[in-house]
């Protein structure tokens, strides 16, 4: 009995040994004092993979398709809510342009131009060919190689060069008998630009050239090099582009409201980054008369004088004028490109940072309308950065990151969004009467095309466009009865069409029109929603009318049968 007792013992001391190596440790590790397992991350935001403009805080259904929503991708670091960020290809790709509006900077009397180097175009030059032919070799090959007037730039072979050799070898010999004849082959020889030594050697040797030398008649360097050995070029054509930049022009971009501050003759000092220590006078020698449209700026020039060729075409500088005692106008124009309509709103896109496509859609007051511009009376200030060319792809890039855009400040779940569609028109009561008559006939074609049923909707389109023909138009406004015309042309081509998507297309005009026509009646029996699926119409929302409250979607039908919402009710009499 006392030996069971010291085994069961000794196995208790071993297992409580045991426990201590497996689990004595364990408390010495960290735990949080709590943990909650349904904690959840409320920064998380979730959208409609087809309704991108959907952003809520939890997960759920999307409220205008039905669709699960999916969770959104987070914010960049660093940027607002209503700013996002576009990739360089996807600028490059749409050709995405911005302008500073405003201009240059004025500080205290003084106004700042940026700008660059350009050729001295006065100064410029082409090397033609004088006499046609096929270009044996040249001797000046590359851009940028400077050129010295009377330099030997190339050969070339001239079937007409030989032949007036020959004649004038021929009239030579008949110098002294045909003196008229000698001096006429001369001078054609000189036409060709050939000098008296050239013609002198020729009639010494009394040999024909064959591939003749060309001479250059100006100095500069070489811009452009346009031909190539082996070519055949005709009697005038350029060889070589000359640009002399023994002087260069100081270009620079002044805004539409700085156009009182400069005048010409006025001194102007040209900075550079390439000679940071040193300043350049200059004179404004020029200022165009034409305004560039697409930027709202002028050109400001001065010409520089170029020793040593300091100065290379397409080096940026700025330019400083004094415009002291000079009226300032803060007037901002921009282009009509920047601008986006959106019926009540006019919106501009800004890029807010310079080095970075972070863009973010701002609301601005038009004022007066210049040809291609108009005037901001609110929204921008000097200086801000906007997108003048793109400006739609930008906010298709704002609506699928679910950012502010034109057709959307913010939207809030659940409630109607306004009808785009405002205009009223006049209509007599006995219009309404008959018009409503058709009505029925066209709920039957909206089911019929929820239905996706091609044959029922041309049916039904017979039906109302019957039903139309009774309709007195007798003293109807003129607008009326072309909203009449384009509903009796729409449901003439469903009927025709025997394709269901071509009849959803037309739907779309039908309802355009109906739509409006509708909404300047108030003799209903009943209660109209007027209700909108913004996938419709090729992306760009399209309406329709139903007696029910319910999403039925005739555009897409079982396919996205409860895509839509209702943007306004129009109440029974």
């Amino acid at each position: 009995m006392k030996k069971n007792v010291v085994y069961i013992a000794l196995a208790l001391l071993i297992g409580l040994f045991a426990g201590y190596l497996i689990f004595g440790n364990a408390n010495n590790k960290e735990f949080p004092e709590s943990h909650d397992h349904n904690e959840i991350n409320t920064d998380q935001t979730w959208t409609c993979s087809m309704h991108p403009q959907i952003m809520q805080s939890e997960p759920g259904d999307c409220p205008i398709c039905g669709m699960d929503l999916i969770p959104a991708e987070m914010g960049v670091d660093g940027l607002s809510p209503d700013q996002f960020i576009m990739t360089e290809n996807a600028m490059a790709l749409a050709n995405i342009q911005t302008i500073v509006v405003g201009g240059g900077e004025i500080d205290s009397g003084i106004l700042k131009l940026s700008g660059k180097i350009k050729e001295n175009e006065e100064s410029n030059a082409v090397q033609v060919a004088y006499f046609g032919g096929r270009i044996e070799k040249l001797f000046v090959n590359t851009t940028g190689q400077n050129v010295h007037k009377g330099q030997l730039i190339a050969a070339i072979y001239s079937p007409e060069l030989v032949a007036a050799q020959q004649e004038l070898l021929t009239a030579l010999s008949l110098k002294k008998s045909q003196p008229e004849l000698y001096n006429a082959v001369r001078n054609k020889l000189k036409l060709w630009k050939l000098s008296e030594n050239q013609i002198n050697r020729i009639e010494a040797s009394g040999k024909v050239k064959e591939n003749f030398p060309v001479y250059a008649t100006v100095s500069g360097i070489v811009a452009t090099k346009m031909v190539e050995t082996g070519d055949y070029v005709k009697q005038g054509q350029p060889l070589y582009k000359i640009a002399d930049l023994s002087s260069v022009w100081a270009s620079f971009d002044a805004y539409e409201n700085q156009i009182s501050l400069v005048e010409k003759g006025q001194q102007i000092k040209i900075t550079t980054k390439a000679y940071p220590d040193k300043d350049f006078e200059a004179k404004i020698s020029f200022i165009d008369p034409v305004l560039d449209t697409k930027t709202r700026t002028f050109s400001v020039r001065a010409t520089l004088k170029n020793k040593n060729s300091i100065f290379k075409p397409g080096m940026f500088v700025e330019g400083v004028v004094s415009v002291t005692n000079k009226k300032i106008n803060t007037d901002i124009t921009i282009p009509k490109s920047a601008i986006l309509w959106t019926g009540e709103r006019s919106v501009v896109y800004m890029k807010t940072q310079t080095d970075r496509p972070i863009f973010e859609m701002r609301e601005v007051t038009l004022g007066n309308s210049n040809n291609d511009s108009y005037q901001i009376l609110d929204g921008l200030v000097n200086g801000e950065e906007i997108v003048t060319n793109g400006a739609f792809t930008v906010d298709a890039a704002a609506q699928l990151q679910g950012k502010k855009s034109m057709m959307k400040r913010n939207l809030v779940i659940g409630q109607p969004q306004t009808t785009k569609n405002s205009e009223k028109i006049d209509v007599s009561n006995e219009f309404q009467k008959d018009f409503i008559k058709s009505l029925p006939a066209y709920f039957l074609l909206k089911d019929a095309l929820v239905a996706s049923n091609s044959r029922s909707a041309s049916k039904f389109s017979e039906q109302m466009l019957n039903e139309l023909k009774n309709v007195s138009t007798a003293g109807l406004q003129q607008r009326a009865s072309e909203y009449m015309n384009s509903i009796t042309k729409a449901l003439e081509m469903i009927i025709a069409k025997k394709d269901l998507k071509d009849q959803r297309d037309h739907f779309v005009a039908l309802n355009g029109d109906l739509e409006t026509l509708v909404k300047s009646m108030d003799d209903f029996s009943h209660q109209i929603y007027i209700q909108e699926c913004p996938m419709a119409g090729d992306n760009k929302g399209a309406v329709w009318l139903s007696k029910e409250e319910e999403i039925r979607n005739p555009y897409f039908g079982e396919q996205m049968l409860t895509c839509g919402s209702v943007i306004d009710t129009l109440k029974k009499k």
